[in-house]
């Protein structure tokens, strides 16, 4: 896969699949236009994503789709959404990216897709423009779950909840973040539990403050672990997000170490407790919690 950052650097010249949106998370209906696209390959076509990036507060980032498209499309583009991409006519953008610099065959998008000056692009500007300019258009309907459109809001609502388990159904996967693992105060060693602190990227959501069964990824090998995503109100008053996780079975030194936490099961929301010994009491409980939850859906290692 081809990987740019700008639809300016793409220099394809062959006929292309393409879809586009903002494809944050890249859940089961992302999941939906990408395999549509991917359907023309047999015809010679090279498939494109074009992700458009509104640089708000996401499930994923860059790096993450990246890595979850790799091997899947022909061309990822995140592409900035400048002013002089959001002040251009429908019809512009048609002739001018689709055709000209795409040399789009098929055309697939969602349903409430829309583009151009005043959002006044959308599916049927497509349909009218498609003998003139040369491709087809494929509109895919909205993937649901229990009957409710999956979409970013709703997975960003469930992950606000805790319910990490419904943003798994969601997303066709497990939420995650990766980061590399940062020195601390050592307080964890210190209550005899040693953790490892992962920070976010600034633009990635957190779920909900609190307490975690997760599964993580050191060195190439997945182990279950017990994490708090928060702020560690008891210890310290920065308020700097953190994922902060003991790693069952690891006895090895992960300092500036890169890791992959996967959210599995909500145990409680982030407490403030009154002192480092009803601190400790509660984290012996979520020792346990850990251990009951990997015992109970099969080894971690």
């Amino acid at each position: 896969m081809r990987y740019i950052t700008g639809i300016e650097d793409y220099d394809g010249q062959k006929n292309t699949s393409v879809t586009l949106g903002k494809f944050d998370g890249l859940h089961r209906g992302h999941q939906k236009l990408i395999d549509k696209i991917c359907s023309y390959a047999s015809a010679g076509c090279e498939t494109i994503v074009c992700a458009f990036d509104m640089h708000r507060e996401s499930l994923m980032t860059n790096r993450e789709r990246r890595e979850r498209l790799e091997g899947k499309v022909d061309w990822l583009i995140e592409c900035p959404f400048t002013d002089n991409l959001r002040e251009m006519e429908a019809e512009d953008f048609i002739r001018d990216i689709l055709r000209d610099v795409f040399h789009a065959s098929h055309i697939v998008v969602g349903a409430d897709f829309t583009f151009g000056r005043g959002r006044r692009g959308n599916v049927q500007t497509l349909r009218d423009y498609a003998d003139q300019y040369g491709y087809t258009v494929d509109v895919i309907e909205k993937e649901r779950y229990r009957g409710t459109v999956i979409s970013s809001t709703y997975i960003k609502d469930a992950l606000a909840q805790g319910d990490v388990k419904l943003a798994e159904k969601l997303l066709g996967y497990p939420y995650e973040m990766t980061g590399i693992v940062q020195h601390g105060k050592q307080l964890g060693r210190t209550l005899g539990f040693p953790t490892m602190n992962i920070e976010p990227d600034e633009c990635k959501i957190l779920p909900r403050f609190g307490v975690y069964a997760c599964r993580v990824k050191i060195d190439g090998r997945w182990y279950g672990a017990v994490g708090n995503a928060g702020i560690k109100p008891t210890v310290t008053d920065e308020r700097r997000r953190l994922l902060e996780v003991y790693v069952y079975g690891y006895e090895g030194n992960a300092y500036g170490k890169e890791i992959t936490a996967q959210f599995c099961d909500f145990e409680r929301p982030e407490m403030k407790f009154g002192s480092l010994e009803e601190l400790k009491e509660h984290v012996s409980k979520d020792m346990a919690y850990g251990e009951k939850f990997f015992k109970e859906h099969g080894s971690f290692q």
